[in-house]
């Protein structure tokens, strides 16, 4: 090497050196200060129960449980507390097509029909050429369809062969549209390619290799199991428990129960490019695929992106990736009814959180993901819970108004005589709502999901006397046909047309 160059060197190594003598390490980083915030945050966003677990250099450094499984009860949550992780099961059926794609048996940009001939779309040109790239990046252009399997009795195959009556909300591969039915199109093919079904290929190929015991691929699993969390939701300023959502219809997208213990060991697999050990599960060239940005995701996705303010926000395969502070981060949130999760990666710093909560989109998630960041990272202090909160608490303290800036009207009476409602609306896409008349009131099913009592408001617009769990508090709006009658019957966001009187 030529003096000159030398001299270049020594002097980069010397300022590589120093940059990372200032960057914080595991060991200065004050734990027990961070475990004190998690538990007062925890407090102050009312979460019965949360688990979390940060990595760092291919160790777990903090794993720790607050509060409890279930309100009213003693058990403890820990990090050995089993939770429904919701969408972060999208990276394990990604990581399941990596494994099928380095034994050469698919490739991302193979077709779906070529899989799954039977499959159709609403356009025949979209059938023809959607790929397994489309599916996991969300670019199919279809909308979200979680009504299909929010109905509780459809199988993941009658769901997707209901895709082809679905209308697309935009051009194909023009915009990101969150599609979980779509999503497990990927489980399909997983079973076809395998010769195992979607659970079976998970539990033997990623939780085996990986000794993750305390994780279950189905919620049809859960019964019988010990220190599992129970959902809860905030119901009229109170923590409700609420019941168990199965997701088994779209397990690909979203099933899988665990606990941010075992979720450390799928942090630590990550991190280390998809390997285990010296066992390597995913090539680095595979493994680089995976977390490549395919397509910008809309900021608006996650109301904390307005405090972290990344200049890119994007999705890969089953990964959102945006920077923070310079660096890159793959995350990924998951939410069932009662049930919150997110893992956030700094791939570069070899660093990874992830948090478990037992709260209906209990948000702290956010908070707790950036507070580890800023630790790790030496950002200037920052108090990243009571921000947030700030932020969920303004926007949910605005009094609701109407279209034309008034407080909405008070209740009054049907324009129709009650019998008039009575009848099944239909959609070809998902079914049937059934209205009833009984005791001087209206009440209505959506496939075995019953609305309950009905209580009149304005407008022809009806509301479930008590919120359900699994329905909510939707509102039911009638459409008059002018003679007399109902036309049709619009509930969550679908307008029903009606196809008979009771």
């Amino acid at each position: 090497m030529k003096p000159r160059r030398a001299l270049l060197a020594l002097c980069l190594a010397c300022v590589a050196s120093d940059a990372r003598a200032q960057a914080p390490t595991p060991q200065r980083v004050d734990l027990s200060a961070f475990d004190a915030l998690v538990a007062k945050a925890a407090r102050d966003w009312r979460v019965p129960g949360l688990a979390i677990a940060v990595v760092k250099d291919d160790s777990l450094v903090f794993a720790k449980g607050y509060g409890v499984l279930e309100v009213g009860k003693p058990a403890p949550a820990t990090a050995h507390s089993r939770f429904a992780i919701g969408s972060t099961t999208k990276a394990m059926t990604t990581a399941a097509l990596a494994m099928l794609v380095d034994e050469g048996r698919l490739r991302w940009d193979d077709r779906v029909i070529d899989y799954l001939p039977e499959f159709r779309l609403y356009d025949p040109w979209v059938t023809r050429e959607l790929t397994i790239r489309d599916v996991l990046t969300h670019r199919s252009g279809l909308p979200g369809v979680d009504l299909l399997w929010m109905r509780g009795d459809l199988t993941n195959a009658e769901m997707i062969t209901r895709l082809r009556t679905v209308r697309p909300a935009s051009s194909f591969r023009s915009s990101w549209e969150y599609n979980n039915v779509v999503y497990t199109i990927a489980g399909a093919i997983v079973a076809k390619v395998s010769g195992m079904p979607w659970e079976q290929f998970v539990r033997t190929r990623i939780f085996g290799p990986l000794q993750m015991r305390e994780s279950l691929t189905l919620v049809a699993d859960l019964p019988g199991q010990s220190d599992v969390a129970t959902p809860h939701a905030l119901s009229r300023d109170t923590v409700r428990v609420v019941p168990v959502r199965s997701t088994d219809g779209v397990a690909a997208a979203g099933s899988v129960w665990s606990s941010v213990s075992d979720m450390s060991r799928w942090m630590r697999f990550m991190l280390d490019s998809g390997r285990v050990g010296t066992t390597r599960l995913i090539t680095p060239a595979t493994f680089s695929e995976i977390v490549a940005p395919q397509i910008r995701a809309p900021k608006e996705e996650y109301p904390a992106l307005r405090l972290a303010r990344p200049n890119t926000f994007s999705y890969a395969l089953g990964w959102f990736v945006q920077d923070y502070h310079g660096e890159t981060v793959w995350m990924h949130t998951g939410s069932i009814d009662g049930m919150s999760a997110i893992i956030g990666l700094m791939p570069d710093r070899r660093l990874g959180v992830y948090v478990l909560a037992n709260l209906d989109h209990a948000e702290l998630r956010h908070a707790l993901m950036y507070q580890v960041f800023d630790l790790y990272t030496g950002a200037a202090p920052r108090d990243w819970s009571a921000e947030l909160r700030a932020l969920f608490e303004g926007a949910r303290g605005r009094p609701a108004m109407s279209a034309t800036g008034q407080a909405p009207p008070a209740p009054s009476v049907p324009s129709l005589p009650l019998e008039r409602y009575v009848g099944t609306y239909a959609d070809s896409t998902y079914g049937e709502v059934v209205v009833s008349l009984a005791d001087g009131a209206l009440s209505a099913r959506f496939g075995p999901r019953e609305f309950g009592r009905l209580d009149a408001g304005p407008y022809d617009t009806f509301r479930p006397h008590t919120p359900t769990a699994t329905l909510g508090g939707a509102p039911l709006t009638f459409v008059p046909d002018g003679a007399g009658g109902v036309a049709s019957l619009r509930v969550f966001g679908v307008t029903f047309a009606r196809i008979r009187t009771k």
